[in-house]
Parts: structure tokens; C-alpha cells; sequence
């Protein structure tokens, strides 16, 4: 039979449903708040959850919208509550409940909506990107994230002011949390037209730096903006220059104007860093949910260490550190050992592995073969995905590969 989670602060309710459902042949896990439900989640994987609404710690529809941001609404969730409304019922529904129960349960009621549950196919695909909803209890990504929401309705364009250690991807993700379309400009080097705009419908456009987009690129920028009303899309946009200075790189004076109207200032890395635990363990349940990386967790030491390292390259550094710690750790627990082995600073003359006292032709070379291996792994193989992170055509990359000797994961593509 199945695995089914009881999330519940009173007591007499959690032994009266789990005495019943026992007696149907079910396996129960009782938790008593939000913070029992989150470890009784990871640990015991359960095929179906009973969620009460109004708890102590955090109430359920704010659970119920962290496991939908971090990926983890894969089992479906009934929601209970003796004091709940329309609304409450519609949103929660919204978010990815399947049914929702009114206290006291009749027994009727219960086995009905349990069996209806377990007869729910399992959800498909990957879960949804990782987005400060995940982030409950970091009152600065709390704050931002209430700020997104509130610039987004009044406004379908946002310009995120950021530095070092940027967190840009993570907001714009937030920007819209139904969003299933997701459009990163910086990736597309033919010129965009309409049937991709409307194959986006509904989605986020995103641009994680100004600066970087090429003429035919900042081209696609502006037709994209003439028409995010006609197909319902917001724009978010990150750049750490000023208006001045991008305009000095030649940009069109009038695009920025409209690209600078609302701005906002999110915090970086280092602004945050007593939240990089949390950040940290929610990438890793996430990168685990995704099936990218075998089940792990950290240590509290581990935790720590990431906390003090700094993260100039912002959230995007910081996953793919924990990415490649999870990969190359042999342990279910990740140790402070584990987090030195990738965090260690290099000694002197040697920056990350590359001897500094040879030719600059030499370095360059050893550098490209570090920086594709590196993402070789992380993509896979794919091809596809390493054309667009690196910005080469595939030509190009392909005789880049052949030059430094390496292979890419032609099989990879096919999946």
C-alpha cells in the first residue's frame, strides 16, 4: 500500500487519521508542524500528503509554495483545515494541491480524496527552476521576493542593478512563479521572430547582462519589448553598468531610457551570507529532485564552509559548486573535506590548477581545456547546451573540441 505524510499541530487529529488509514493498510509518517514535515518529506519520499493549513511555524499554503518552488511537489497533497475559505481552497488548489478537506473530516470524505490521490499519476518531467520562493525563512529574500511581485503589477519590464555575487537569475525567476515559459536572450544569436515570442507566451524573458549582448542581440531586446503586452510576457534585465557607460558601448540611447525606468537593487551574495546555508541545502534538494545528482547532504561544518567562501560568480557559481560537490562526494553526508576539495584557494603562481609562469598561448590553451571539460560535465555532453553556454556556433565549437582534444557526448543530444 502506500507511504502517506500526516501534517498536523494537533495531536488527537494526527492519531485519529493515521488510526484510520493504518486500518486501510497504509504506511504512515506523522508530522506535527512545517519544520517535522520538511525532514519526514526528504526521508521517507511519501506517495501522498494530508497538509493542515493553519499551523504554529508556517502554515501550510506557505509549505505547500516552498515544495512547489524547490522543486518538490512530486506527490500529490490534500490540504485540511477547520477555518478555511473559498480563497484559501482556490489557492491552494492554484499552487498544486489536488483537493482540499474541511475539519471534521468525515471518513467518507477522507478515503475518497486519499484514493483519488493515489490514483493520480506520478507528476512528469523535471521540477520547476529554482526561485526565492524556496527561500522561507531569509527575510532579505523574503523582502525581495514581496518586492518582484509587487514592481511586477504594475510593470512588465524590471532592470536588476547588481555587482559581484549576483543573485539576478534567482529574482527573475520569481517574477512570475506559474511561469513555464522561460526565454534567456543572451542565448539566441539568430535574430528572435513572432513564433517564438508566442511559443513563450505567459513566460519571463531574461537577460543576465547588458553588456554582453551583441548588436543582433540588443536588436532581438527591442523587438522582444515592443511586444510583451501582445503575448503577455514580463522582461527582466541585470547588468552592473551604468546607463552612461552602455551607452559609451554604442547602445541606443532611447532602448536604455525604457530598459532603466524601473530598477531595483537586489542583495548579492555577500549581503546574504548567514542565508548560504539555506541557499546551499535548497540548491542541493533541488539539483537531487531534478535527478542531476545522487541524494546527499550537508554537514553542519560543510554548511559553514560554504558560508565563508566568497562567491563573486553570485547563485550561478555557488550551484554549480554544489553541483560538482555532490557528483565527486562518495558519502551520503557532504563533509567540510568535501567542500575544501572545490572551494581551496590556489597557492601562489597557480590560479584554479593553471601554472602562471608559462607563455600566455600555452595558458590560453590550458584554460579553454579546463573551461569545456568543466562544462562538458556539467551539460552532460550535450552538445546543444554547451553551444549556448559557451556562445560558439556548433562548427566552431566542435573544431574548438578537436583542437584541445577533446570529445563531446554526441549520445547525450539524442535523449
Amino acid at each position: 500500500m502506500a507511504n502517506i505524510l500526516i501534517v498536523d499541530d494537533e495531536m488527537g487529529i494526527r492519531e485519529l487519521l493515521s488510526e484510520i488509514l493504518r486500518d486501510e493498510g497504509h504506511d504512515v509518517v506523522l508530522a506535527e508542524n512545517a519544520a517535522a514535515a520538511r525532514a519526514a518529506r526528504n526521508e521517507a519520499r511519501p506517495d501522498l500528503v494530508l497538509l493542515d493549513i493553519w499551523m504554529p511555524d508556517t502554515d501550510g499554503i506557505t509549505l505547500l509554495k516552498e515544495w512547489a518552488a524547490n522543486g518538490q511537489l512530486s506527490m500529490p497533497v490534500v490540504m485540511m483545515s477547520g477555518h478555511g475559505t473559498i480563497d484559501t481552497a482556490v489557492e491552494a488548489t492554484r499552487i498544486g494541491a489536488i483537493d482540499y478537506l474541511e475539519k471534521p473530516i468525515a471518513l467518507q470524505k477522507l478515503l475518497a480524496a486519499v484514493k483519488r490521490g493515489l490514483q493520480r499519476p506520478a507528476t512528469p518531467g523535471a521540477p520547476a527552476p529554482l526561485s526565492l520562493a524556496a527561500f522561507t525563512r531569509s527575510l532579505p529574500l523574503r523582502e525581495l521576493r514581496r518586492r518582484i511581485e509587487q514592481i511586477g503589477e504594475s510593470s512588465r519590464v524590471l532592470l536588476l542593478k547588481v555587482g559581484a555575487g549576483s543573485i539576478a537569475e534567482l529574482a527573475a525567476r520569481s517574477v512570475l512563479a506559474s511561469a513555464t515559459h522561460w526565454v534567456d536572450l543572451a542565448a539566441l544569436h539568430a535574430p528572435i521572430d513572432i513564433a517564438q515570442l508566442q511559443a513563450a507566451h505567459g513566460g519571463v524573458v531574461f537577460v543576465g547582462e547588458l553588456a554582453r549582448l551583441s548588436r543582433p542581440q540588443q536588436k532581438n531586446l527591442a523587438f522582444t519589448l515592443e511586444r510583451l503586452d501582445r503575448y503577455d510576457l514580463r522582461l527582466v534585465v541585470a547588468t552592473d553598468h551604468s546607463m552612461e557607460a552602455l551607452q559609451r558601448l554604442g547602445w541606443d540611447e532611447i532602448l536604455l531610457a525604457r530598459l532603466f525606468e524601473v530598477s531595483l537593487a537586489p542583495p548579492s551574495l555577500a549581503d546574504v551570507r548567514d542565508d548560504l546555508p539555506e541557499l546551499a541545502a535548497q540548491i542541493l534538494l533541488h539539483l537531487v529532485e531534478a535527478g542531476e545528482v545522487p541524494r546527499h547532504h550537508f554537514s553542519t561544518a560543510a554548511l559553514n564552509a560554504l558560508r565563508t567562501h566568497t562567491w563573486p560568480g553570485g547563485s550561478t557559481e555557488l550551484r554549480a559548486a554544489v553541483k560538482s560537490i555532490a557528483l565527486g562526494t562518495l558519502e551520503d553526508e557532504i563533509s567540510l573535506a568535501d567542500v575544501r576539495r572545490m572551494t581551496a584557494r590556489p597557492a601562489d603562481g597557480v590560479a584554479y590548477g593553471l601554472p602562471l609562469d608559462q607563455p600566455l598561448r600555452e595558458a590560453r590553451e590550458a584554460f579553454e581545456r579546463m573551461y569545456f571539460e568543466h562544462h562538458l560535465r556539467l551539460e552532460g555532453g550535450n552538445m546543444t547546451r554547451l553551444a549556448e553556454k559557451s556562445g560558439l556556433e556548433r562548427t566552431h565549437l566542435y573544431r574548438k573540441l578537436k583542437q584541445l582534444g577533446l570529445q563531446g557526448g554526441r549520445r547525450a543530444e539524442e535523449n
